[in-house]
């Protein structure tokens, strides 16, 4: 075990705690095999009834992948950032399918990769310092572990929004969406896992969980912030090209603000990615689970070599200089035949 997963049981709950702080808890591929030996571990042990996921740190619970050590990994050619994926995959469709309760425990940052982790959790509790997010398009890249899946199956087309313009949402809109299932603030969460540990777990886990969490959820907050522009995400993202999404919002009378902050976000972004993300969304709602993985991982081994994460990373986090050359360098740029090629040898059994 690495120090930056750290274990604990109480009675017969089983803690996982990502302990990576300063580096906003982002994962890398140690973390993501500690995490998966874990839980392979708790699944077959009859002691341990639940697991909890949580993190050390006040300003993230996860704020995605290690994604500099990604960017090196390819550099040198070494094949550790494939690896990484397929691993990091295999977890979160592992905690979708896991075979006891898993409580995930969010505040702050839950973007990228810690959603991957939250999303397959059976009870997504939220605090008020949580914000959840997609960010891939701000770096050249397109929402994975598992967002081809839970973004284009949230109402409104809520997730096509969040997915092709990377902004993130507070808890209240998380929960009016339908991200988390729970809100809690954080000065609760000690006397809930106390709770949980002096649970009497003689009944079925999962409605011993149930119980403890409905007594100390709370009402979930009215700030909502992009949840209220359900309607205006509905009328524009449900377009099937970013042109036409960009065009609708030009041409929006009645919220011209929200809509001129909307363009200018994404006049941000990798046109390319945006393109991509938007496609991929498309086709992952009518696909599987398993599948929605698998399409990702097809992405993944093309874009590192095709796409804008490499020079989105070297603009934004290793030359720092904020100024991403994104080929193509519009959104007007960006062919479907260009797009299409990206998903051309994909087939589902």
């Amino acid at each position: 075990m690495s120090n930056f997963i750290l274990t604990e049981v109480h009675q017969q709950v089983g803690h996982l705690i990502l302990n990576r702080a300063d580096s906003l808890n982002s994962l890398n591929l140690d973390m993501v095999r500690d995490l998966q030996q874990h839980l392979d571990a708790w699944a077959a042990d009859d002691n341990i009834k639940a697991v909890v996921l949580r993190a050390n740190g006040e300003r993230a619970f996860c704020a995605g992948g290690d994604i500099r050590s990604l960017y090196d990994s390819h550099a040198v050619n070494d094949g550790m950032y494939v690896t990484f994926f397929e691993e990091e995959y295999a977890l979160d469709q592992f905690i979708h399918e896991y075979p006891k309760p898993i409580i995930a425990l969010m505040h702050g940052y839950v973007l990228g990769g810690g959603m991957g982790l939250v999303q397959g959790a059976d009870f997504r509790i939220v605090s008020e310092k949580a914000r959840l997010g997609m960010p891939e398009v701000a770096i050249g890249y397109f929402p994975d572990v598992g967002g081809s899946y839970f973004l284009p199956r949230l109402p409104h087309h809520f997730g096509f929004w969040m997915g092709v313009t990377g902004q993130h949402i507070n808890a209240a809109d998380s929960l009016a969406v339908g991200l988390a299932d729970h809100y809690m603030s954080t000065d609760k969460f000690a006397d809930f896992l106390s709770a949980l540990s002096a649970a009497d777990w003689s009944k079925p886990a999962q409605k011993v969980v149930a119980e403890v969490v409905a007594n100390f959820a709370e009402a979930a907050p009215s700030d909502t912030q992009q949840a209220q522009q359900q309607a205006l995400i509905e009328k524009h993202f449900s377009l099937a090209s970013i042109p036409a999404i960009i065009a609708s919002l030009e041409s929006e009378t009645e919220a011209q603000e929200w809509a001129q902050n909307t363009i200018d976000t994404m006049r941000s972004r990798s046109p390319l990615a945006m393109a991509l993300t938007l496609a991929m969304l498309q086709k992952g709602a009518t696909l599987s689970l398993s599948d929605c993985f698998a399409l990702e991982l097809h992405l993944d081994k093309q874009w590192f070599d095709k796409g804008d994460i490499v020079e989105g990373v070297r603009a934004l986090i290793v030359d720092k200089d904020k100024n991403p050359q994104w080929q193509p360098a519009s959104i007007e740029a960006v062919s479907e035949e260009q797009i299409a090629a990206f998903f051309a040898d994909f087939n589902v059994d």
